[in-house]
């Protein structure tokens, strides 16, 4: 149902963009594809920011390698 109305909302926009002219469509066009992708961005950062930090199995390991070496020599 979301994509029902999503797909008649963007219609109704385009129709609208395409009978006010070239220049206020472009202008209208442009701040709707902008606003967009800063939406999208700010998204992303948030997405980022909630993501739980993994620590490297790879690196622990060495780390845990190096430090028991370093315990044998002396």
């Amino acid at each position: 149902m979301y994509l029902a109305l999503s797909i008649v909302l963007c219609t109704l926009l385009g129709f609208i963009l395409f009978m006010s002219g070239p220049l206020v469509g472009g202008f209208l066009a442009f701040g709707i594809v902008l606003g967009c992708i800063v939406r999208g961005l700010y998204l992303l950062q948030q997405i980022y920011n909630n993501l739980p930090t993994q620590s490297d199995k790879v690196e622990q390991a060495y780390e845990a390698y190096i430090e028991k070496k370093h315990d044998g020599q002396t």
